[in-house]
């Protein structure tokens, strides 16, 4: 049965950084994509970032570029979101998600598996 444990979120001031960390205890996650959204209050699930099992990454729309990292490693089961330069619309509830082998396509209705980790930018 997967249940994904997302940790790392917190409050953070306008510009800093923050690393998230994905992993599934009894559940390997090798074989699969795995991406990270967030849904900010009173606003729809949105797709961040997702990679593949061989790194190959989807980047979903421009919100992420040039600021946030998405890595895995298979010996510890865990997938990371590292996070620079946060900015105040970045708040929001990030979330784990598993939908195959490939990363869902942006708009594809996707399943949570965990209880996510809240992110927080405010000064």
């Amino acid at each position: 049965q997967l249940q994904f444990v997302e940790s790392g979120g917190g409050l953070v001031q306008p510009g800093g950084s923050l690393k998230l960390s994905c992993t599934a205890p009894g559940f390997n996650l090798d074989p699969y994509a795995i991406g990270w959204f967030r849904q900010a209050p009173g606003k729809e699930l949105m797709g961040v970032l997702c990679i593949e099992r061989d790194n190959q990454i989807t980047h979903y729309g421009d919100s992420a570029k040039g600021r946030f990292t998405i890595y895995r490693e298979n010996a510890k089961n865990t997938v990371y979101l590292q996070m620079t330069s946060l900015k105040p619309e970045d708040t929001a509830t990030y979330y784990c998600i598993l939908d195959g082998i490939r990363c869902p396509a942006p708009g594809h209705k996707v399943d949570l598996w965990g209880q996510g980790t809240q992110v927080t930018v405010s000064s």
